[in-house]
């Protein structure tokens, strides 16, 4: 079975750091294309950050520029998204994805890029 999995979430506090990680189960992530989508309550999905594997090249929604930062761990499979000086604005449901290389991110429409997602973590930020 093809998969991601998140892990990491949880509650912290304001000004604190997170980290979350996705592994994936039963694919290399060596050739795609990944990246952290969040949906609020109430809020459409939308993208927080993603990495092209041909260039490297990242993307960070203005909302967490400068915050959030995300990696690959080829060793592990494993990607993250080292979240520091959270806000309350910060929480939600975090899910990773991963899309072919075909397929750059974030593109016209970040929803589309993705082929594979993450069944979702909360990510909950208390003031």
């Amino acid at each position: 079975q093809l998969r991601l999995v998140e892990s990491g979430g949880g509650l912290v506090q304001s000004g604190g750091s997170l980290r979350l990680s996705c592994a994936a189960d039963g694919f290399t992530l060596d050739y795609y294309n990944i990246g952290w989508f969040r949906q609020a309550p109430g809020k459409e999905r939308e993208g927080v950050s993603c990495l092209n594997h041909n260039d490297g090249s990242t993307y960070y929604s203005d909302s967490v520029k400068g915050r959030f930062t995300i990696y690959r761990d080829n060793a592990q499979n494993t990607f993250h998204l080292q979240m520091t000086n959270v806000k309350p604005e910060d929480t939600a449901i975090y899910y990773c994805a991963a899309g072919f290389l075909s397929n750059r991110c974030p593109g016209p429409d970040h929803r589309t890029w993705p082929y594979y997602w993450g069944q979702g973590i909360p990510v909950t930020v208390s003031s």
